[in-house]
């Protein structure tokens, strides 16, 4: 019976059993494992580090005090080879060490399989993640290049309002200004007139100063002063634009 404690060759007796024999249940010295692997019979038994195991004792019938070494597969429960004849007489029967074998075969399965799966969710993730970051920047540089795109529409329409606002205004100041010299031209031909009404007081009153009176008067009503029109303004009306409408210009995003 393979010890916990010893790890004796359980063939031989007298080597380190630095091997231990799953199918077996026991400890073998080097030299024992090399003729247990070339007998017919155990061939094809597993063997592990006698390091990397501790190995529980056999169990043991309680009514035939023989090994447990079977299933019974009708009754989920560990019989041993004499109870297979007795009270479990036509179940259906597997050794432990193939159940073992087996549980530790689909386990191995399985986790070989979620591994595969976790790994793949991994490339996939980092993959995501990779084609995210990329759309994430194109985003960006979408938006920066939309918002340029509107600033130098707003841009250019300030400079055409602003040339817009000079031309139109030089047109209205350019009247005021023909109006102004219009005014100025009357002004000096009045003052002219009146230096001619004031050297007339000077003339000695004879019938030739009533000539040059009316002659003056005439004159005088021939000089017209213009009625002035009404005077240009220019006022400026803001239009309430909010940073929602800005945004709106600009485009949206989403993320789903």
């Amino acid at each position: 019976m393979a010890q916990a404690a010893s790890k004796t060759c359980e063939v031989c007796v007298s080597a380190p059993g630095s091997h231990y024999c799953i199918d077996c249940e026991e400890y073998y010295c080097e030299n024992c494992k090399f003729v247990h692997d070339r007998q017919k019979l155990s061939r094809n038994h597993q063997f592990q580090k006698a390091s990397d195991c501790i190995p529980e004792g056999k169990s043991r019938c309680s009514e035939h005090k023989e090994e447990l070494s079977l299933i019974c597969n009708t009754c989920n429960a560990q019989i041993c080879p004499s109870c297979v004849t007795g009270k479990h007489n036509g179940h259906t029967f597997s050794k432990i060490v193939d159940v073992i074998a087996q549980l530790g075969g689909d386990n191995e399965t399985k986790m070989r399989d979620k591994t595969n799966e976790a790994n793949q969710n991994i490339k996939k993730i980092e993959e995501s993640l990779n084609v995210f970051d990329n759309s994430v920047e194109s985003v960006i540089k979408a938006i920066n290049d939309e918002g340029n795109k509107v600033k130098r529409m707003v841009d250019k329409s300030v400079a055409q309002m602003i040339a817009l606002v000079k031309g139109q205004s030089k047109k209205e100041k350019d009247k005021l200004m023909n109006m102004l010299s219009d005014a100025k031209s009357v002004l000096d031909d009045g003052q002219t007139l009146d230096k001619k009404r004031k050297e007339l007081d000077k003339t000695r009153q004879d019938g030739s100063l009533v000539q040059k009176i009316n002659n003056l008067k005439e004159e005088i009503d021939k000089l017209h002063i213009n009625s002035l029109p009404e005077f240009p303004n220019i006022t400026f009306s803001r239009k309430s634009v909010a940073e929602d409408d800005i945004r709106q210009l600009i485009g949206t995003y989403s993320i789903r």
